[in-house]
């Protein structure tokens, strides 16, 4: 196999093929680690920005100490830039496959054993939407446990979803259990890979006391124009 690309795992899980790879760019003159499940891009350390940004608008002005969730693990970035934060105690990450959890402990993805060898972090194979409609909240070691800040970036939108079942997550309903697994004054943060959707933002904004829809602009010269992310901030109230 070619030095410029490398093929580190690839498994077949319930959802499809997932194949994690890893290749040189010639145009970003870096290495590029990508996840695919089956034809579909899921994550590129390409573009991180909007993971990177969405932590730092979640967890601003909060004040110490911070549990926080993580929902969707990937290639860990928005996860690693929590445990940047100092005021940051524990962070819960949760993804439906266990496969990615393994590729960051087995150090397959930059920055993943340290990330799994933090003891403020614990990585929980589980899906995400099931354990937020689930009542009991969204630790599996204590039921009814909340959160300064909940930080979900799973589906490309919340109208994108990767799977049907996910869309009550974004239903008054859903919000209204999301809410209820913050402390008083705690966030919900949400990424979106589509512009800001209104009928969204009023949703949010009936269940939480401060919402508002961020654009994050990034440069993307394979496409020769700026990109753009939307996260959705929402706050309890305090």
């Amino acid at each position: 196999m070619s030095a410029r690309f490398q093929e580190l795992d690839w498994r077949r899980t319930p959802l499809g093929e997932l194949v994690l790879r890893r290749r040189w760019d010639p145009m970003f003159d870096r290495e590029v680690h990508e996840i695919k499940l089956n034809d579909e891009f899921l994550m590129s350390s390409l573009f991180t920005v909007s993971e990177v940004e969405m932590a730092h608008l979640a967890l601003a002005g909060l004040p110490a100490p911070l549990d926080v969730v993580v929902g969707g693990l990937g290639l860990g970035y928005t996860a690693r830039t929590v445990l940047e934060n100092p005021n940051v105690r524990s962070m819960l990450v949760v993804d439906a496959l266990g496969e990615v959890i393994e590729w960051h402990r087995q150090g397959l993805l930059p920055g993943g054993a340290e990330l799994a060898a933090d003891p403020r972090c614990r990585l929980v194979h589980g899906d995400f939407f099931a354990l937020a409609r689930s009542g009991q909240g969204l630790d599996p070691e204590a039921p009814g446990r909340r959160f300064h800040a909940i930080i979900v970036d799973i589906d490309h939108s919340p109208r994108h979803l990767l799977h049907p079942d996910n869309a009550d997550f974004y239903q008054p309903e859903g919000l209204g259990r999301l809410a209820d697994s913050l402390h008083p004054g705690g966030v919900f943060a949400l990424w979106s890979n589509e512009p800001p959707d209104d009928e969204y933002t009023a949703a949010l904004t009936d269940r939480f006391e401060h919402v508002s829809a961020e654009i994050v602009r990034f440069p993307n010269p394979l496409q020769q124009r700026e990109a753009t992310s939307t996260v959705y901030v929402a706050k309890t109230s305090g």
